[in-house]
């Protein structure tokens, strides 16, 4: 038996989804420049937010601060937002240069990483919540559109429109502060 539950409020093409951590909330992110707060015991959005000027591709919950929502917005729009989704009030706001692609939170710490499109095609880690970036990192030649965490939460791979996957050694034990290039190698460390 197959049961069927529609949510509408967007207005133009989904473009992003995600559950919370605890698995109460979901987010969805659309064309319409919008982002959704859907409980999925109602129909309706718990929050609505409008703050960004284009597409909302990007969408990541912490699972480390109850509530905190990240989202990132196309290319007329470049900015990282957070969100207290418990309150529904917006909290900080950076503006990364570029259109954010994807964004994922540590598992074992309080940084973001954020993937990019045009102009910069690059991956970027955050602290939060000071937003200092922590690393940056090069090497894709177009898009950097999707983003996966390692079981272990220390590895991530990017995949872009350069027809690559690359992985990196973002959240290792060993670090070092230093921007590092990746030449395809497995797990390249760079900090």
């Amino acid at each position: 038996n197959v049961t069927e539950r529609r949510l509408i409020g967007h207005r133009q093409e989904v473009c992003g989804l995600k559950w919370s951590p605890d698995n109460q909330y979901l987010a969805s992110g659309g064309n319409d420049n919008r982002l959704y707060v859907w409980n999925m015991q109602s129909l309706s959005p718990v929050q609505t937010y409008t703050d960004h000027l284009a597409a909302v591709k990007a969408i990541a919950w912490s699972p480390h601060h109850h509530g905190l929502l990240a989202s990132g917005g196309g290319t007329a729009d470049r900015c990282i937002r957070f969100w207290n989704t418990l309150t529904g009030q917006p909290m900080q706001c950076v503006d990364t240069g570029s259109q954010v692609c994807n964004l994922a939170w540590s598992k074992h710490s309080s940084e973001l990483v954020s993937t990019h499109g045009y102009s910069q095609n690059q991956i970027l880690v955050w602290k939060y919540p000071s937003l200092t970036q922590v690393a940056k990192l090069t090497g894709h030649s177009y898009r950097v559109l999707y983003l996966a965490l390692s079981p272990d939460g220390e590895a991530i791979v990017t995949g872009a429109g350069d027809e690559t996957l690359r992985f990196w050694n973002v959240f290792s034990k060993a670090r070092s502060q230093k921007e590092t290039r990746s030449v395809l190698s497995l797990y390249t460390g760079i900090r």
